[in-house]
């Protein structure tokens, strides 16, 4: 996948795309990707990426391209 992407208007990496999801910075991502959902806000697309908010934890966090929409996999 390309190591950038467009989200509401302005280029993203994959660490800042993380940080988009968990509002504040992350230690390390993976690369992005397109996730295979629609957005349950707008119905855009959304993408996805597995990131290291901390040494213990790896999340994988899901980011609309149109909207402030976004989620992860934390229970």
């Amino acid at each position: 996948m390309t190591a950038n992407r467009v989200v509401q208007g302005r280029m993203v990496t994959a660490e800042s795309l993380a940080e988009m999801i968990e509002g504040e910075g992350v230690m390390d991502a993976e690369s992005i990707e397109d996730a295979d959902r629609e957005c349950p806000e707008c119905g855009g697309d959304v993408l996805e990426v597995g990131y290291m908010p901390s040494v213990t934890e790896f999340v994988t966090g899901w980011k609309c391209q149109e909207c402030d929409w976004s989620d992860t996999d934390r229970e």
